[in-house]
């Protein structure tokens, strides 16, 4: 069965001018993920990978092209739209995990919850829903200082999951952590994959981006591979 596409980006560029010189980030990418695939986007720094997540994660927005996200054209939203669809559809993990140090663990998780207006007590009963789901639910009063990279991550994927996202962006989640705790990361993406969730995994490292069910490689702003990661050949 296929599932509809829930990404497309349409010819998309982004161009920056640096002085005199133009650089072309993206350019001219075409790329459709559908409904319930894991993604891995490969590239070296500088390749265009995380303009492309920028822009997917309404982030950024292209100089020309479209994109579509979940069947809405978002490519000319005005930012407050295009924050409302992002809060609403999309779940971000970070390398560097970007929790706040004077929180607890659980206000952490709280705290998309409250830019969304959501109640105080349903706050707390989603953010012990999520760090339960994590394992990490008995450090919820701990301060992020207290705790491992590896378990830092995990409350990083916490407060992501609490908003109840169809789609995770993943950039760069095991950049900061020894071996065994990101393939511990990576089994958590592929199970939040499994229950239904659409992972796009950003990365620099092939061995990451084996973990996903297709892999897209990027440089100098253009898609240049793009095939199944598990049993399937190149182009």
């Amino acid at each position: 069965m296929v599932s509809d596409p829930v990404i497309q980006l349409k010819n998309i560029c982004k161009i920056y001018r640096m002085g005199d010189a133009e650089v072309r980030a993206a350019d001219g990418i075409d790329l459709t993920i559908c409904e319930n695939e894991m993604v891995a986007i490969i590239g070296q720094s500088g390749s265009g990978k995380s303009t492309c997540m920028n822009i997917i994660g309404c982030l950024d927005v292209p100089t020309s092209g479209t994109y579509y996200l979940k069947g809405q054209d978002v490519s000319c939203m005005s930012d407050d739209q295009q924050a409302e669809i992002r809060n609403r559809t999309l779940g971000f993990i970070f390398q560097q995990y970007n929790l706040i140090p004077k929180l607890s663990v659980l206000e952490n998780v709280e705290l998309p919850l409250i830019y969304k207006g959501i109640g105080e007590r349903e706050r707390r009963r989603r953010a012990e829903a999520a760090l339960e789901k994590v394992g990490i639910l008995s450090r919820k009063n701990n301060m992020p200082s207290q705790l491992s990279g590896g378990q830092q991550q995990r409350v990083s994927i916490a407060r992501a999951l609490a908003g109840d996202p169809s789609i995770i962006l993943a950039d760069e989640p095991t950049g900061a952590l020894d071996s065994r705790t990101s393939a511990e990361v990576l089994q958590f993406l592929q199970q939040l994959n499994r229950e239904g969730n659409t992972v796009v995994l950003i990365t620099h490292d092939m061995e990451v981006a084996k973990q996903a069910k297709r892999i897209i490689r990027i440089a100098d702003g253009k898609i240049i591979e793009d095939y199944p990661a598990e049993g399937g050949n190149r182009p």
